[in-house]
This record gives C-alpha cells, sequence and structure tokens, in this order.
C-alpha cells in the first residue's frame, strides 16, 4: 500500500457541480475524484467521501487540498456556502449552515461515487458549518475533523460574557464584505471596502446603522448590527443550530469527531467546550488535540504543501505564538493527522493511535531570546483519558489587599481597592486569543490596477503569547509606553516566586467580586506567567497565558440583561480559555484584574445604554474586592507532582 504522502491516483475534477437546498438554493460545488493514472478516468468503485465547505472560494487555495486527498483515494467535495462566491441565495452568517451542510451531507452519500459514508472537515468558518450540519444527524454523516471553531456563538465567540468580539466587525469589512458578491462583481463597490482602514473604524467607533462602509451591503450591514447589538438568549438567532450548537448536543450526530486547536486560538475555549460536551454524551470516539498555536497560523513560505502542518509555526526552525517560540515538536503533519483518522473510521486500516487526549505542555523553555527574536517558551506534548486530565485539582489562589496571589483565603472582613475606568482610554489588547482582526493595507492604486483580492492584509492587534508592555507598535496604546500592569486601571495579584514548578491544564475559573458607581460596566481578568528578569530579558516578561471579560448587565451568563444597582457588591464570573503551562520554579502566577481589553472586546461606555451602538461615555469608579465575604480569586486546574 502507498504511504499517505505517496500519491497512488490520478485526478478527475467535475467542477460547479449544483447541490440544491431543500429550500431550492444552488449550492456551487468542486469535486474530486481518484482517477486512473494511465485513462485519468474517475474510478467506478464508490468510495467515501470528504465534505469541505467554505466561505472563502472554494477554488482557492483548496484546488491543490482537493487534488492531495483525490490522489490518495478520497473524493473530495468543496463547496461555497450559501450566498458566497459562486453558491446561490444570500448570505447571513452561520445562519443557514446547518440546513445547508446537512442537505450537501444526505446528496453526496446518495451519489454512485459514494459508498454511504461522508467525512467532514475545515478549520474555522470551516468547522462551524460541520457542528451545525451534526446537530441535524444527517443520513451518511460518518466522522468529522473540526479545526478550531464555535460551541455557543453568544457565550464565546460573536458574543462573550455579554462583550461583543470586536474581530467580527473586523471579518465583516475585510473578508466579510469585501468578497461579498455585489463586491466581487461591482468595482465601485470593491473600491469602498479598499478604502476602509479597519484600525481607523475602530478608533472612531462605534459605526452607526447607514454610516459606514457597511452601508454599501445591506445584508451584511444587518447581521454585523444584529450580533453587535443583541444580547439578548431570547432572540432566535442565539438559539440557531447554526449558532450555537451547545443546546442541540443531545440531538446531534453520534459519529467519530476530532476537535482540535490551539491554546492561543480564538475558539480555544469553545474547541475544549465542545469535547467535554460530547465526548461522554456520544458512544463514538471523540479526541482532543490542543497545540500552542494560534489561530490559522501558516506554513513557511516555499514549503511542500504536501507536508502541510497541522496549524504550524511562522518559521520552520521555532515554531512560534505571537512572540512565543515552542521548539520542532510543537508541530502535526496536518493532511496526513487527517487522513490517518478519516482512513481508521471509514476504511477500516489501522491507521489512527492518537491518545483520546493530546495536548502541548508549555513552558519547559529556558527563555532565552531565539536569533529571530522571540522567547524560547518550550513544552512537551501529553497524553490523557479526559479533559481536564485526572487527578487535576481545581485550586483556588485568592487575590489580597497587598497585592498578593495566594491559596490561603482572606480574613478581613472589609477590603477592597477601587480605581477609575475612562472608556476612551482602554487597556490595550496585546495578543492572546485572538484573530481576524484585519485590515487591508491601504494602496494609492485603485482596485483596477490592484485587485482587492490581491492586497496585503494587515493583522494589527496580534495573536499568541506577548510580553503585556506597550510600545510604539503597539495599537491602541499611547506614551507613556511600557508594561500594562503600571496601570492604575490595572490591578494586579501575583504569588510569591515560586519554590517549585506549578502545572495547570484544563478550564480557568475567576470570580471578581465587584462594584460599580453606574448601571453597568465590564471587569476583566487575565492569567500571566511572570518570568523573572534574565540576560536577555532584564525587566523579565510578563506572558499572557488566557484572558476573558464579563459585562456586568450579563454576569452570571444570565439570558437576559439586568443592570445593577451603584455600590452593591456582585459576583462577576469569567472563564478564561483553557490552557496547559508549567510555571517555572523563580516564575510567578499572576492574575490582572481590570476593565476593558481593546480591542478584543468593545468597550464599555459605564452608562447602561444601548450594546455597541451607545455614544454617551462616562468614566466608572470600579472597586475590587478582596474580604473574606467576597474572596476575589482564580480557579486554576493544578496538575499533580510525581
Amino acid at each position: 500500500m502507498a504511504s499517505a504522502s505517496d500519491p497512488s491516483y490520478s485526478v478527475h475534477a467535475d467542477l460547479d457541480v449544483t447541490i440544491e437546498t431543500r429550500d431550492g438554493v444552488g449550492l456551487s460545488t468542486d469535486i474530486y475524484r481518484p482517477a486512473d493514472p494511465d485513462t485519468n478516468e474517475p474510478i467506478d468503485d464508490p468510495r467515501p467521501v470528504i465534505l469541505d465547505r467554505t466561505p472563502y472560494d472554494k477554488t482557492g487555495g483548496r484546488l491543490r487540498h482537493g487534488e492531495w486527498y483525490a490522489s490518495r483515494g478520497y473524493v473530495i467535495a468543496i463547496q461555497d456556502v450559501r450566498g458566497r462566491f459562486d453558491s446561490g441565495g444570500d448570505f447571513y452568517i452561520n445562519a443557514n449552515e446547518a440546513e445547508d451542510g446537512a442537505d450537501a451531507v444526505e446528496w453526496l452519500a446518495e451519489q454512485d461515487f459514494c459508498d454511504g459514508n461522508v467525512v467532514t472537515l475545515g478549520t474555522s468558518y470551516g468547522a462551524w458549518v460541520q457542528n451545525a450540519l451534526a446537530t441535524q444527524d444527517p443520513d451518511g454523516l460518518a466522522g468529522m475533523f473540526v479545526n478550531m471553531g464555535a460551541a455557543n456563538g453568544r457565550k464565546k465567540t460573536f458574543r462573550h460574557n455579554g462583550a461583543f468580539e470586536q474581530r467580527w466587525l473586523s471579518w465583516a469589512l475585510t473578508l466579510g464584505a469585501g468578497f461579498a458578491h455585489e463586491s466581487l462583481e461591482d468595482p465601485d463597490v470593491q473600491q469602498v471596502f479598499a478604502d476602509v482602514d479597519v484600525r481607523e473604524v475602530f478608533e472612531n467607533g462605534p459605526i452607526q446603522r447607514g454610516e459606514s462602509a457597511l452601508a454599501e451591503l445591506p445584508q451584511y450591514e444587518q447581521w454585523a448590527f444584529d450580533i453587535m447589538t443583541s444580547g439578548s438568549a431570547s432572540d432566535d438567532y442565539w438559539q440557531n443550530p447554526s449558532v450555537n450548537f451547545e443546546a442541540h448536543y443531545d440531538q446531534s450526530a453520534d459519529v467519530p469527531t476530532v476537535y482540535s486547536g490551539g491554546w492561543y486560538d480564538s475558539y480555544t475555549g469553545a474547541t475544549c467546550d465542545n469535547f467535554r460536551g460530547l465526548a461522554d454524551r456520544k458512544d463514538s470516539d471523540h479526541f482532543l488535540l490542543m497545540g500552542p498555536w494560534t489561530h490559522l497560523a501558516r506554513l513557511p513560505g516555499g514549503h511542500d504543501h504536501s507536508e502541510e502542518l497541522l496549524f504550524p509555526p511562522l518559521t520552520w526552525e521555532h515554531p512560534t505564538a505571537g512572540d512565543l517560540a515552542f521548539g520542532e515538536n510543537a508541530t502535526r503533519k496536518y493532511r496526513e493527522t487527517r487522513k490517518q483518522f478519516f482512513d481508521h473510521y471509514v476504511r477500516g486500516e489501522d491507521a489512527w493511535d492518537m491518545s483520546r487526549v493530546e495536548y502541548f505542555m508549555m513552558g519547559f523553555g529556558d527563555g532565552h531570546q531565539t536569533d529571530d527574536g522571540s522567547l524560547f517558551h518550550g513544552g512537551e506534548w501529553r497524553s490523557a483519558d479526559e479533559w481536564p486530565p485526572e487527578g487535576t485539582e481545581m485550586t483556588k489562589f485568592y487575590a489580597h489587599a497587598d497585592g498578593t496571589l495566594s491559596t490561603e483565603q482572606p480574613t478581613a472582613s472589609e477590603s477592597s481597592t477601587s480605581y477609575e475606568f475612562d472608556p476612551n482610554d482602554p487597556v490595550p489588547t496585546i495578543g492572546g486569543n485572538t484573530s481576524s482582526y484585519l485590515t487591508f493595507e491601504p494602496r494609492e492604486e485603485s482596485v483596477g490596477a490592484y485587485p482587492l483580492g490581491d492586497r496585503n492584509i494587515v493583522d494589527f492587534a496580534g495573536r499568541g503569547g506577548y510580553d503585556q508592555r506597550t510600545d510604539e507598535d503597539t495599537y491602541g496604546a499611547s506614551p507613556p509606553y511600557g508594561p500594562l500592569s503600571e496601570r492604575d486601571d490595572v490591578l494586579v495579584y501575583r504569588t510569591p516566586p515560586l519554590e517549585e514548578p506549578v502545572e495547570i491544564a484544563g478550564p480557568i475559573r475567576v470570580r471578581v467580586f465587584g462594584e460599580t458607581d453606574g448601571p453597568d460596566t465590564d471587569f476583566t481578568a487575565k492569567l500571566v506567567d511572570e518570568h523573572p528578569p534574565s540576560d536577555d530579558y532584564p525587566n523579565g516578561y510578563d506572558l499572557n497565558l488566557s484572558d476573558s471579560i464579563c459585562r456586568a448587565r450579563f454576569r452570571g451568563y444570565r439570558d437576559e440583561p439586568d443592570l445593577v444597582e451603584p455600590g452593591e457588591v456582585y459576583e462577576f464570573y469569567m472563564e478564561p480559555y483553557d490552557t496547559a503551562n508549567h510555571f517555572k520554579e523563580g516564575h510567578r502566577i499572576r492574575l490582572d484584574v481590570s476593565s476593558s481589553n481593546w480591542p478584543r472586546f468593545d468597550v464599555n461606555h459605564n452608562t447602561g445604554g444601548p450594546l455597541y451602538v451607545d455614544e454617551e461615555y462616562r468614566v466608572a469608579e470600579n472597586t475590587v474586592h478582596h474580604s473574606a465575604s467576597h474572596p476575589t480569586h482564580v480557579e486554576l486546574p493544578i496538575q499533580p507532582t510525581d
């Protein structure tokens, strides 16, 4: 038998095949089939089919993607989702993917070239659509490899514990509207979006209906404002099975599934939520694969795409996530990993030996600065049978008035710290679980001379791990630059230098007991691995691991808004995304508490006014309590020591 990297077939392609949905919309699909190397005629015997659904143009880089799998014996169907590129209908983000995807699976399963088994793959939006169609339990679905996707769009993704993840406004203005049917067909519309600098949109925001480039495409403007301004779970959109898979777990297909992602992905929390929610609920095998990757990390230029890596590094020698390097063992071969999974579950081959959970424990590096300027954080792969791993002890670390973080609970009857939160001077985002903070690189040429699709895209907020210090290149920062920990509106709680290493792996929970002097505000939390000074980093290094936010009116993940009473103490519960990190001896575990993280989240105006579009601002006085009765703390998944 040929190896996975050795193609055995030629490829026959049927392009622009129309698959009709139940409501009559035609979805354009390219179907690649194994062909006889001598005649180039498609092989007649039925085979498993791989389905890849995308809003990013089925004819793009996926041409090679289709050929790779077809040359190794699979039929692969690559489909433009509704309203995008060659498919019919109107695009409303994620609204129709459950039914459309299920219809595509069932159509493919009935074709003569299919043996009745359809498996799915895809990353980001291509992961959303898999979980969406699974809620319909379509006939023929036999397995899924879900890379970096959502679970509940209202809880973590479009919105986050009441706040809006602004990457979606950026997406709407670039990868969304910039490649809409109307933009592709009308040079004038395309020029409008070519002239948009998303950084300026954010700085001058909030945008209002009819007053931004999105007004050129009313349907895109509609869904953008729906997501930005709608926070109530009772709104039908948030219960749609194309958006909220969590609400439909019981009805979802029971098929072998891999959920994969990265510790610095924008979908980290959702990836782990899906595994926890489905692995024991279903009879079929489910797997979790988590590396130290960012969202859609890319291959180094010029590398052979047949050896594409699973969320590979920005540099080959030192796989990186933001400003962190991890070493070559942080990589996984992407296509071959997926193929081995499919080979096992729909071909019956002995090709898959992954443990139920495989995760990368970050932090074993020596912290030196690599030749390309990254901090070598390092790490190693671990295996487990569940997530979090067996033996995990959820341990509370409490904030104290003197700024310490300790497992000892506060004893003071009253203890608190106050600060002013000015929404016009938010705490800048420096990396983290971000993606899609994008803008087209401005060009002087018109789209006629330099088409929008050919322009470079700039990621301006960073993604991954970074030293939490601002400089002149930090988006949203202003002088004097320096550590975020020195801002008056950032409260810092840190352990003493660790006398022995501490390892965490699993979910993180934060409870801030806080009050404000108005009807609404936000509280934020950030977990930091504080490195001591070294030769390469004489000021130390404040490494962000995970963060979250809580909007007061939606505290406790409530379904409907409920404004707060000024001066009353409330519990603000947050779930920073899961991670796995080895805190070395001499490091400190740190919790930063504040009220903004911009542009990752929209800024609360502290007025209690309408979500996102409120044009009034007020400076809030916020107070964090650290007393016996109101013990602000972070709960960490501590791993047992040998």
